[in-house]
């Protein structure tokens, strides 16, 4: 019995329409330093190669390159998002999820500074291993290692060097404990999964051509609304609390 997973096509299927590069190019819309590029970058797979200087491309690929380009053009998405975006869609998610996600990791793309320190650098500016561990496990943090060093760039180190500024003003370890950020994770988790649900449920449905500018405008201003917000309720919160009553000691 043949397995799903064989390397070898079953006699009645069709063979793979192979093409050269610059018929490839032609069909696809896109300049062959273009392709090129996308190989290089990981978002094709290698041709099949027939000697140094002739190479075969599986015209199947035709709309991924199209779709490559209309997501640069249209969203002005770096390539290696497109790359996690494609990859996401071959792997059955909704369309209409894919253009979200798209067009969210390019606004955050755009929020985030672009600060990188290394791992040595943080440790000098006073970061622990262990507030390390404990935020890469709570999925807040990831380093990049594609450079062969742990480095952490962008919103990471702005979370790192926040609680540096927090310690030197005083605030030590035990008053501010890194465990915190676990209550702040999940509360900011729930209300995510709110707002994306309300997204999804209320615009995806009828957004039609305008999502991708929908999906920015909604980004954008979930931004500034979570701190808008929580500023109106910071005080009412905190008279509250003063007038509940004081919980007795424990024996």
């Amino acid at each position: 019995m043949r397995s799903e997973k064989s390397d070898f096509p079953l006699m009645n299927e069709p063979a793979p329409e192979m093409l050269k590069m610059s018929v490839f190019a032609v069909r696809s819309g896109v300049p062959i330093p273009t392709i090129k590029h996308y190989l290089r970058e990981r978002l094709l797979p290698e041709p099949v190669r027939t000697s140094k200087n002739m190479a075969y491309y599986d015209a199947a690929l035709i709309p991924r390159v199209k779709a490559i380009k209309r997501l640069q053009t249209t969203l002005h998405l770096p390539l290696h998002v497109i790359r996690q975006v494609l990859d996401r869609a071959e792997n059955e998610v909704m369309p209409g999820d894919v253009a979200i996600e798209a067009t969210i990791a390019r606004v955050l793309g755009e929020l985030a500074p672009r600060e990188c320190l290394s791992r040595k650098q943080l440790a000098e500016a006073g970061v622990l291993d262990e507030e390390l561990a404990l935020f890469r496990a709570l999925g807040i943090i990831a380093p990049d290692l594609s450079g062969g060093t742990e480095r952490y760039v962008g919103d990471d180190v702005t979370l790192l060097r926040l609680l540096g500024q927090a310690r030197r003003a005083g605030l030590s370890a035990k008053m501010l404990p890194p465990e915190i950020l676990r209550a702040y994770v999940e509360a900011l988790g729930n209300l995510v999964r709110v707002e994306l649900q309300m997204f999804r449920a209320g615009v995806l449905p009828v957004a039609g051509n305008d999502l991708a500018k929908l999906s920015e405008v909604a980004t954008t201003l979930s931004e500034r609304l979570v701190v808008l917000l929580r500023r109106k309720l910071l005080l009412p919160t905190l008279r509250s609390l003063v007038e509940e009553p004081t919980p007795a000691p424990i024996d």
